[in-house]
């Protein structure tokens, strides 16, 4: 990563629950972490406290909000809460698990999968929909800040890779090029007066550690 020059926004996914575990569409509904998510998030808040953050968000389902009190406990910054930055809404596919979903309704579940532009669940949320309420989440939580600030949002993987795409400025058949989340990693933006049309340059994906100085000719 670039030495810290501007604003810095912190994408970070909550900890495992048990429907992570047994890969059933979680979307909406409100799972708690389990044992490992709770040590996850604990782990994770331990490294994310020395950049340090100046404010964190968080999603209002128990599963974000519980990873983000693990931060708020190591740094004493207060959380709030905004449910924009929720979960893709599933609609009938929330519950399932994955191989029933293959097996029920495999074409749409692998079309949308592979970042295909519908709704999950048949009556649930495009991935568009998913980009642009976060995004405006983001702006509200950015209004104001000053260009040293570093704010982490505490939110779900599909929302994170829809919020990546929209940020970067990438078109939307393109949001597929991203990877997952892996449970409580995060992706690191970082907000630039130029170098390109979005404002924002991508500085870590899916890590694990704190970003460390990129040394070298592509700096």
């Amino acid at each position: 990563m670039t030495a810290p020059g501007g604003l810095r926004l912190v994408l970070w996914r909550h900890g495992r629950t048990a429907w992570n575990e047994q890969r059933r569409f979680q979307g909406h509904t409100d799972v708690p972490l389990d044992a490992t998510g709770r040590a996850q998030a604990a782990r994770a808040a331990r490294l994310l406290a020395g950049l340090p953050p100046t404010a964190v968000i968080s999603s209002d389902l128990s599963r974000a909000l519980e990873t983000a009190q693990a931060l708020a406990e190591r740094t004493g910054q207060p959380v709030t809460v905004d449910p924009r930055l929720r979960e893709t809404f599933g609609g009938s596919w929330e519950g399932r698990l994955d191989t029933e979903l293959a097996a029920s309704d495999g074409a749409a579940f692998a079309a949308w999968r592979s970042g295909g532009l519908l709704a999950a669940g048949g009556h649930g949320e495009t991935r568009v929909e998913v980009a642009e309420r976060a995004a405006a989440a983001v702006t509200d939580a950015l209004a104001g800040r000053p260009d040293d600030a570093v704010v982490v949002v505490v939110t779900h993987g599909g929302t994170v890779r829809s919020l990546l795409g929209l940020l970067l400025g990438l078109p939307q058949e393109r949001w597929s090029v991203l990877g997952g989340l892996a449970n409580c990693s995060w992706s690191v933006l970082e907000r630039i007066a130029s170098g390109g049309p979005s404002g924002w340059r991508l500085t870590e994906h899916n890590a694990g550690s704190l970003p460390t100085p990129v040394l070298g000719d592509d700096e």
